[in-house]
């Protein structure tokens, strides 16, 4: 291969990753505030309907670990192409379903997304030049959230103007553009520098049924009660399941996911943050467009059509885009580790002003845009701080298992607004203004709380020239 060969195709790549990352953005998009259409659409009520959301995590949470080893794999291409036609056809299926059933099983298709950003992730460390990996790296890991912005109010005004099944199209036609630039920028044949190593079977059925169990109790315990027999005994499967699963991964020599690497500072680091800033995150997203779209007789609702309601979460890509612009700059001057604490302690800032500004539409859009701030900062750093902590055999399974813990995170913030809201009822079965204040405050505690850990953990950390050795785990 020529070097203007090579040199063209590392300056298409980059912005072809990006738009891969974007597609997950927009898919993902295709779901909260979609919820009631689909409850119309289908004749099934608003908790059935629900499901769009539940069945799409549990598959995304399922596919990510799997999709992350493969990606550490000599197909990294092929991969990806074949994940994004499954999400293709997912979408497709979505948009065209005669039916609630196989609506979610399009739905189900489309949980690939939350597998795509660890694919590009590990095509930018292998064929991106070594001096821009860790800010190309970041800018993917920001390309989500900062898409999502960027999808919800697409999604409200298309299905405001139309109805929930051209949101669908629409979201069928980004992906399969992408699988178009994707398959001509990306470059083809095995990665000769990938080893091939044998599948994880046994880990990977532990581990899909274990998150599975999880994810399902967490999500459906707010509506099934958190002392049912259903949702207790899912609890207990998920904890013999995952400890089960642990124990067999330690023991293995190519595991689906090496736990080694996890006991590593920054990596740690990185997933507890994953965790806590999901949640926070999830609660400050889907509370904000309650309040956006519920009637002002509320106390609290701005009364906002759906057309208008996903302009509420804009702010977040704007902030997110932004930060990652900074965070390049500064990261050269004070290390992307600084980066993780700056930003909770802004999204700590974001959730404060939520909890206590909420009531005007301008309060809720700048508490959004400083929510992107930090969160463009904190997901910037997260992957980069793993992708220096790790080898590189071991980079693709180490970023999923971050991208899962996001998700189990989303999770968690997910049930915590249900309980809440569902123990603090309107008089007419709505959120109640105390609900919805609880739900906020609970999102700035999160933050408060890891901001102040990530902070302390900064001050004890030892000296700079010691720190900023890069510590590489060999598998």
């Amino acid at each position: 291969m020529s070097d203007t060969k090579l040199a063209t195709e590392r300056t298409t790549l980059l912005p072809t990753l990006v738009f891969a990352a974007l597609a997950t953005a927009i898919v993902s998009s295709l779901g909260m505030l979609l919820v009631p259409s689909i409850a119309s659409q289908f004749d099934v009520d608003v908790a059935t309907a629900q499901w769009m959301l539940t069945v799409n995590l549990l598959a995304g949470a399922v596919a990510t670990p799997i999709l992350g080893r493969l990606s550490d794999g000599p197909h990294k291409k092929r991969l990806l192409l074949v994940s994004l036609s499954i999400m293709f056809l997912g979408s497709v299926l979505a948009a065209a379903a005669p039916n609630f059933g196989l609506f979610l099983a399009g739905r189900a298709l489309q949980g690939l997304s939350y597998g795509i950003v660890p694919i590009t992730i590990s095509i930018a460390r292998r064929y991106v030049e070594k001096n821009k990996v860790q800010p190309t790296i970041s800018t993917l890991s920001v390309t989500v959230s900062s898409g999502i912005g960027i999808g919800y109010p697409l999604t409200g005004i298309i299905a405001g103007l139309f109805d929930y099944s051209f949101a669908f199209w629409f979201g069928a036609i980004f992906v399969l553009a992408t699988i178009i630039v994707v398959w001509k920028v990306v470059p083809s044949g095995p990665d000769t520098h990938a080893e091939s190593r044998p599948f994880d079977y046994v880990g990977t059925v532990l581990l899909t049924f274990g998150l599975g169990s999880l994810l399902l109790a967490i999500s459906e315990g707010p509506k099934w009660g958190w002392s049912s027999l259903p949702t207790l005994a899912l609890i207990i499967l998920a904890v013999i399941i995952l400890t089960v699963w642990v124990l067999v991964e330690n023991k293995l020599a190519f595991p689906l996911i090496n736990l080694r690497t996890l006991k590593q500072g920054e990596v740690l680091l990185a997933n507890i943050s994953a965790i806590a800033l999901g949640a926070a995150l999830y609660i400050g997203m889907s509370v904000s467009s309650l309040v956006a779209q519920a009637e002002t007789s509320t106390g609290y609702g701005l009364s906002l059509p759906v057309f208008w309601a996903g302009f509420v979460i804009f702010p977040l890509s704007v902030g997110s885009f932004t930060a990652n612009r900074i965070v390049r700059v500064l990261a050269k001057k004070i290390g992307i580790q600084v980066m993780l604490p700056i930003g909770a302690i802004i999204m700590s800032l974001a959730g404060s002003l939520l909890w206590l500004l909420h009531s005007q539409l301008w309060e809720i859009l700048l508490s959004m845009l400083v929510f992107g701030l930090g969160m463009g900062a904190s997901y910037a750093a997260m992957p980069a701080l793993i992708a220096r902590s790790v080898a590189v055999q071991e980079l693709g399974s180490s970023v999923s298992f971050n991208q899962v813990l996001r998700t189990v995170g989303s999770s968690f913030g997910t049930a915590i607004s249900a309980a809440i809201i569902a123990t603090h009822p309107g008089m007419h079965g709505e959120a109640s203004s105390t609900g919805i204040n609880m739900t906020f405050l609970i999102g700035a505690v999160l933050c408060i709380t890891l901001g102040v850990a990530l902070l302390i953990n900064s001050a004890l950390r030892s000296t700079p020239a010691t720190a900023s050795v890069p510590t590489r785990v060999n598998s």
